[in-house]
């Protein structure tokens, strides 16, 4: 699960956070503002690049027009993340 803010002043991957659910989620700020798919589009394009995919292997699941999004990867493992991420709290 990715918590997104459009309008974020930059484009930035912050961290892990916890909801009061308890579901973890990488916290992610972009620039573009929500309007149109440009901040989902910047989004994905943030998490390519961190990832070392290409855009075309990530697809928006869900939360198209939510901050708690879910963003499937193609080929993409747990230990991927956690290398590129860290570890989930």
């Amino acid at each position: 699960m990715v918590r997104v803010t459009p309008r974020g002043g930059r484009d930035a991957i912050e961290g892990w956070v916890r909801d009061d659910a308890g579901r973890a989620a990488l916290k992610v700020r972009v620039a573009a503002a929500a309007a149109e798919g440009a901040a989902n589009a910047a989004v994905i394009a943030l998490l390519a690049k961190a990832l070392g995919r290409p855009k075309s292997a990530f697809t928006l699941v869900s939360g198209q027009t939510a901050r708690l999004k879910r963003i499937a990867v193609e080929g993409l493992s747990a230990a991927d993340i956690a290398a590129a991420f860290g570890v989930p709290p």
